[in-house]
């Protein structure tokens, strides 16, 4: 029996260590991936720590219903190994990328197509083992995307920051007034969005960052200016040259700064659309909310439909290729401390 090793979280709240379990055998429509690459994630972290900051000294518990060892990891792209008797044999010995976010298949959610909102759902290293491995049990075929001809570490990481990103624009492109665009918080996915909104919106994209490396970065990769919210009268100068505030906001961030800087900067009749999981607590004055006319709107991840839109996007070279840093996937736990320590700028591929 071949063996399968994976980076495994053990305990909640400590370091991932390796351990080594038989290779599950594919099962149905089940497939096996051997995988090349995963990208890893600010979600993983949340994950490992077992809770989400609800602010106010106050945690959502996130250890329910898991069980340890558990494999972390969801930005997956591989090789299909072996497939179950009721999969196609054509898929093994291909190169697929894995959409992670699996539902039940069962509810009404998954029958309308909106897996990512299913309450029983399957996510892999979410729900069910991951990425941080070298190999994947994906539970049906219909999960697997051709990625030919995108890098490999483009592929994996367009499943979770790329399709988090994409789906979050995309509840902007169909506002009539269109006017200027607002990205904050240029991590992992704030980067690829600014890749993608160049491919989605015709106006100029402004981005905020606390970092100077991040506003550098942004800038080289097509933003066309780049505040410091933490710069003393920011919020002024940015309402005076928008003319009033910004149509359109995407908030990859998601943290209690973050928002209420946001909120401060959008214009009357503006949506912002929060897509970051840095957590904490937001509140706003009923008045404003309704003298400005505002939209606030959240999101996680996007659906399968989706995941094959933003894949054929790249796939006909549409997006530029955002900044990735590979590393082997033994070191996982040392990028964890970098990224928790905010020293990753792009977004950190593991390889086998």
């Amino acid at each position: 029996m071949a063996l399968m090793r994976r980076q495994s979280l053990v305990k909640f709240d400590a370091p991932l260590c390796e351990t080594i379990v038989d290779t599950p055998k594919p099962q149905g429509r089940e497939v096996l991936v051997r995988i090349e690459r995963c990208g890893l994630c600010h979600s993983d972290l949340h994950i490992q720590d077992g809770y989400a900051d609800l602010g106010g000294g106050k945690r959502l518990d996130t250890t329910r219903g898991m069980t340890l060892p558990f494999t972390l990891g969801h930005e997956i792209a591989g090789i299909v190994e072996e497939v179950g008797p009721d999969a196609s044999k054509d898929l093994i010995g291909k190169k697929q990328a894995v959409f992670p976010w699996i539902g039940c298949g069962q509810c009404r959610d998954c029958a309308n197509g909106d897996e990512n909102l299913c309450v029983k759902q399957r996510f892999l290293g979410v729900s069910i083992d991951g990425g941080f491995a070298s190999h994947v049990l994906v539970p049906d075929a219909k999960y697997l995307l051709d990625y030919d001809p995108l890098p490999v570490n483009q592929a994996a990481t367009l499943m979770c920051s790329g399709v988090t990103a994409y789906g979050a624009l995309k509840r902007l492109v169909d506002r009539p007034r269109q006017r200027n665009l607002l990205l904050i918080g240029l991590g992992g996915v704030g980067m690829m969005g600014l890749s993608f909104a160049q491919a989605m919106f015709k106006q100029k994209i402004a981005v905020a960052d606390l970092s100077p490396a991040a506003r550098e970065s942004a800038l080289a990769n097509g933003a066309a200016v780049a505040y410091d919210p933490s710069e003393p009268d920011v919020v002024k100068r940015m309402i005076k040259e928008t003319e009033g505030g910004f149509d359109e906001i995407v908030d990859f961030a998601g943290n209690e700064k973050s928002m209420a800087f946001a909120v401060s900067v959008v214009a009357r009749g503006g949506k912002i659309v929060v897509s970051g999981l840095m957590g904490g607590n937001f509140s706003l004055p009923m008045v404003q909310w309704v003298y400005k006319r505002m939209t606030i709107e959240g999101f996680m991840v996007g659906t399968l439909e989706e995941a094959k839109e933003l894949m054929s996007l790249a796939r006909a070279g549409k997006i530029k290729p955002t900044p990735m840093k590979e590393e082997p996937m033994a070191d996982v736990q040392k990028w964890i401390e970098e990224l928790r320590a905010g020293k990753v700028v792009g977004r950190i591929v593991l390889k086998n």
